[in-house]
């Protein structure tokens, strides 16, 4: 077949594929612009007392048996940015996109100082970047999906509401 061809063909190929071969999920339409449009007072979403190893087991567990992304969420309710994405979290249409995607398990990290074994687990050494520190993990083989992007919302409060929607369906 004459080069042109081959590239015509491969083009109409491309437009005819169904969409279902594209792996990527689209993030939900939050409706909200700006987080001032959050439910106030803003959540408040660790447990200082919780017993995070056995949260995120247990979790993971789920996340197995649900077939879905194991999302462990460290970070502290002294903290804006992870407030605001807990927040947007909890918007209808991000709560329901979530629990079909993911088992979230929150782990309180106090100042930078408890359940650092849980980040280290997943290859993170030392003081964590910033907060919220997700770690999307493949509960099938126990590794980190997101590795190198763990910190990326520890700024959330620079992007829209959308945008953290957006960020969170990307590793679905």
């Amino acid at each position: 077949m004459p080069r042109k061809s081959f590239a015509a063909a491969l083009a109409i190929a491309a437009l005819t594929l169904p969409a279902a071969v594209d792996a990527r999920v689209a993030a939900p339409r939050v409706g909200a612009t700006s987080f001032e449009q959050l439910s106030q007072p803003l959540p408040l979403p660790y447990d200082g007392n919780a017993d995070a190893k056995a949260a995120v087991a247990a979790a993971k567990a789920r996340a197995l048996k649900g077939h879905k992304k194991l999302l462990i969420d460290l970070g502290g309710n002294w903290c804006l940015d992870c407030r605001l994405l807990a927040g947007v979290m909890e918007l209808p249409t991000m709560r329901g996109f979530v629990a079909r995607h993911y088992e979230v398990v929150t782990v309180d990290i106090g100042r930078f100082d408890r359940n650092l074994d849980i980040p280290a687990r997943y290859g993170i050494k030392g003081r964590l970047a910033g907060v919220p520190a997700l770690l999307i993990v493949d509960p099938k083989t126990d590794k980190l999906v997101n590795a190198g992007r763990e910190t990326a919302l520890a700024d959330a409060r620079s992007l829209s509401p959308q945008g953290l929607a957006d960020w969170l369906a990307q590793w679905v």
